[in-house]
């Protein structure tokens, strides 16, 4: 994938073949089992899976996974009513607290349907096993199946989502591209703030963090906007005066948004959010009057670069013609289909192809939904409210489990001091399980140690939280520690880690564009994770020069201090109009001793 990219960034526009529709046929983009959707028996001119050419299959139920299949449940005896709560359970688990259910689907994924009187009881099952495992279930759409019975059939799918306990709701991050000017955001201001904007920028101003931004109307900084779904699906923002606490009390479903600068100047800024926030997902905003322009096609490059799965939204369709808006769609769609990109477009016109597009979008990375909306008139708004209420998360509860058996490691993004806190420092938690009260060590310095020092206190989406689970975000209070003695890129890691970190160490990358030939001396911005410093290019192997899609090991040594590397993270460079992207191959490792670990946490060193 990573040679395509660089094909992207070169403006290849050639389309590939295929569309949309070959990668819905069924669930997970997959074919469906016992035959596709064209090779459906026919009764009166309709295809035998339903009225709107539905598939007689889906796909065989997995036994891994949160989508559970059940032809019916109309009234179970006692035991076997037991043994279906704890099978919600373990799809509820699967699922990080969601699970979806398919009412009147065979084992094998065969379409029966059921009659409206069994749907009911059935779904009457439903609830009290939700109820019995402390959930709420929300039927998400009902289609009809056309038999040989007279009878009207339907299958329903239904969400179950639990009700958040001691803050472990569900949390996914969305970071937030798109060129300088295309509506990012305002339409994060309509959604998290629940009102529309007047046409001139007033549901922005919330977000601004500095007075030149609300001046300029640009953001130039990297802000955090947060907007609930409760057990119901029912959206909980900052309407009806709720404070960010109550949003957090009341949401089973969070969705951080990280709104990140559209101006090329602030492109290092664009970088960082994607690299050092791990963001589950990301959302392109494109202004339907401007198509592509700027910096859309880089933005998008990125994101391809980095493997973080995106959606488009198309803003400020009032101000087109529906001819405009259609012209940007199949702007985007070719390039979509280029063989940069290889992504099957989907266009999100009903709540139906929303959740369609939620599910499918999840499961396979080929599909990219398209919402064309506006942030004046809330025109298919409610779409794309939909699609984010059912976006399911991408690791599993097992891959969650096995990172927080792991030692504790957060990374350092953000530094503040706070009057009457102290020191706080934001980032995410890659590993493990951060506690109050828990002693950790962070670095590395500029001389290569690490420093002890004590959490005081976790504050998670601006409400205090005692315990820190991998893969969140969160700001942690360090009392007295001193603020100078931190900087970004750092990590704070259990003492018993031992933490390696290096000065020097080698790649192997892609070089996506350069305008002459990249060779031995060049000097780039590196960025790796939270790390983010000049480099000097000390050795390519095997080679005395690159050329634009060329791929090599390079060794890179940074000029100012050491960092906290891993093999294997990915790695992505730039300088200029310089790019280039790849892995971590191998450390030239500090040892314990001449990074002065012992010595920085011997006895009485630093003590709070």
């Amino acid at each position: 994938m990573d040679s395509r990219v660089s094909e992207l960034f070169g403006g290849c526009c050639r389309p590939a073949g295929g569309g949309a529709g070959a990668a819905l046929r069924g669930r997970g983009g997959a074919a469906p089992g016992g035959g596709g959707g064209s090779k459906a028996k026919k009764k009166n001119g309709r295809s035998r899976g339903g009225k709107a050419n539905n598939p007689p299959y889906l796909p065989p139920e997995a036994e891994d996974g949160n989508i559970e299949y059940k032809l019916k449940l109309v009234n179970p005896s006692q035991y076997r009513f037991e043994h279906l709560v704890t099978q919600m359970k373990w799809r509820l688990q699967e699922g990080r607290g969601e699970a979806v259910y398919q009412i009147g689907v065979e084992d094998n994924g065969l379409l029966v349907g059921l009659s409206e009187e069994e749907m009911r009881a059935s779904l009457k099952t439903l609830r009290r096993m939700a109820e019995k495992v402390g959930a709420d279930i929300t039927v998400l759409r009902e289609r009809e199946v056309d038999y040989d019975s007279d009878v009207p059939r339907k299958i329903t799918e239904v969400l179950v989502r639990k009700v958040p306990d001691n803050q472990q709701f569900l949390d996914l991050r969305v970071a937030v591209l798109g060129n300088v000017d295309s509506g990012k955001s305002t339409l994060l201001g309509v959604l998290t703030q629940g009102e529309l904007d007047n046409g001139r920028g007033r549901a922005r101003l919330n977000l601004f963090r500095h007075l030149h931004e609300i001046q300029s109307g640009r953001t130039s900084s990297i802000s955090f906007e947060i907007l609930g779904f409760n057990s119901k699906g029912e959206v909980v923002n900052y309407s009806d005066s709720r404070t960010a606490e109550e949003i957090c009390e009341s949401s089973s479903k969070m969705i951080t948004f990280i709104d990140l600068a559209g101006h090329h100047k602030y492109l290092k800024t664009t970088i960082f959010g994607l690299t050092s926030y791990c963001p589950d997902f990301a959302m392109l905003v494109v202004s339907a009057n401007t198509g592509i322009a700027g910096t859309t096609r880089e933005h998008l490059g990125l994101a391809m670069a980095l493997k973080v799965p995106f959606f488009i939204v198309i803003s400020k369709v009032d101000l087109c013609s529906k001819a405009t808006v259609e012209r940007t769609v199949k702007q985007l769609e070719r390039i979509l289909k280029q063989p940069g990109c290889n992504k099957l477009p989907l266009l999100v016109n009903s709540d139906d192809d929303a959740v369609t597009a939620a599910q499918q979008f999840a499961q396979s990375p080929n599909i990219t939904p398209i919402f064309t909306l506006s942030s004046v008139s809330g025109e298919n708004l409610d779409l794309l409210k939909v699609f984010l209420n059912i976006l399911p998360p991408l690791t599993n509860s097992k891959e969650q489990e096995e990172l927080m058996q792991q030692l504790t490691e957060f990374q350092v993004d953000e530094i503040y001091t706070v009057p009457e806190v102290g020191t706080v420092v934001g980032g995410t938690l890659s590993s493990g399980i951060c506690r109050e009260g828990e002693n950790l060590v962070v670095g590395p310095t500029d001389d290569g140690k690490f420093l002890r020092l004590k959490v005081c206190s976790i504050q998670r989406n601006r409400s205090a939280c005692r315990v820190l689970r991998a893969g969140q975000a969160a700001t942690l209070a360090l009392g007295p520690f001193d603020r100078s003695l931190l900087r970004k890129g750092m990590v704070m890691v259990s003492p018993e880690m031992n933490p390696t970190i290096c000065s020097v160490f080698e790649a192997e990358i892609v070089l996506l564009f350069h305008a002459t030939t990249f060779r031995k001396g060049f000097q780039v911005t590196v960025h790796v994770g939270n790390v983010r410093q000049t480099a000097i290019v000390e050795k390519i192997h095997g080679k005395d020069k690159l050329r634009t899609g060329e791929k090599a090991v390079v060794c890179f040594r940074f000029i100012k201090h050491p960092e906290y590397l891993k093999i294997g993270a990915k790695l992505l460079f730039r300088e200029g109009v310089t790019k280039g992207i790849g892995h971590v191959t191998d450390l030239q490792a500090i040892t314990t001793k001449e990074n002065g670990l012992e010595e920085s946490l011997g006895p009485g060193q630093l003590s709070f």
